[in-house]
């Protein structure tokens, strides 16, 4: 549970914090198997294409975006084939241990991007201008927002809920 009364920082990084921990124990307990289970049909989105997809999200905003890194996609988007973009794709390969500790190496170079600067820092970004705050804000939506399918996944897998 993030603080009920801290400072901005804190609040942000505890909240994306909070998200990245949720989604990993959507994971807990599981197999490789059920882990790549597509359990909410027509979907075929599944709790190891959303670790893999996190995982490019945090390189793209935290190390593209925020520390004009070159780096490039950790998946090869063209192997997805239900017209998705960004790591959803699960190949014949794909593994939760690998899958887990490209997420966790990204969230650690995030970490260490974020912590050199502060939240009115930007970034160049479409033409324009991008904060730290914004980027923030950003990734705590979008963890939320997969959350809430892995929730679902979750429960259609096995029956846990309220992880």
């Amino acid at each position: 549970m993030p603080p009920l009364n801290a400072d901005e920082r804190t609040t942000l990084e505890s909240w994306l914090d909070f998200y990245r921990t949720t989604l990993a124990m959507k994971c807990q307990g599981l197999d490789d198997t059920q882990l790549r289970t597509a359990a909410a049909a027509p979907s075929t989105l599944t709790l190891l294409g959303l670790v893999q997809h996190m995982a490019e999200v945090e390189r793209n905003w935290f190390r593209r975006v925020l520390a004009g890194e070159s780096v490039p996609p950790i998946h090869d988007p063209r192997a997805d084939t239900a017209g998705h973009d960004g790591g959803f794709a699960v190949s014949e390969t794909s593994s939760y241990a690998t899958a887990l500790a490209t997420w966790q190496g990204e969230i650690e170079h995030a970490r260490a991007n974020c912590a050199e600067r502060a939240l009115d820092d930007t970034a160049a970004f479409m033409g324009g201008r991008v904060g730290l705050r914004w980027i923030y804000t950003h990734m705590i939506a979008e963890y939320a927002r997969h959350c809430g399918h892995a929730d679902l996944l979750r429960e259609r897998i096995d029956g846990a809920t309220g992880m």
